[in-house]
């Protein structure tokens, strides 16, 4: 299984993907609440994320990634924090990121199929 195959399946499945035509096609945008989604489920199948974009109206509003926040891309806590910061600061943001989907996981999921 790839890691964009797993995302889809497992991450993403049921959300709305946001991206009006932003930078990159391939990264998924998600409105505030089903990026929470997407952080339990990351949480839960114990993925990385090494960074989040936070976009207003089309443009950049900010990012957040591990290394600020000094904590491993699989730790919960960061990337949490890092929804609940841009929540306090601006309503009605689009989200996205990049994930760490282990080999090992990705092994496992394949031999369950």
């Amino acid at each position: 299984m790839e890691k964009n195959e797993f995302l889809e399946q497992h991450i993403f499945t049921g959300l709305e993907n946001i991206n009006d035509g932003y930078e990159s096609e391939a990264t998924h945008y998600f409105s505030e609440l089903d990026f929470a989604t997407v952080l339990e489920r990351a949480a839960h199948f114990g993925l990385g994320i090494y960074s989040i974009e936070a976009r207003l109206d089309g443009e950049v509003f900010g990012t957040s990634g591990h290394d600020k926040a000094k904590k491993k891309a699989t730790d919960p806590k960061w990337y949490t924090q890092a929804l609940s910061d841009f929540k306090k600061r601006q309503a009605g943001l689009a989200y996205g990121a990049t994930y760490k989907v282990s080999q090992k996981l990705l092994d496992r999921k394949s031999d369950s199929e």
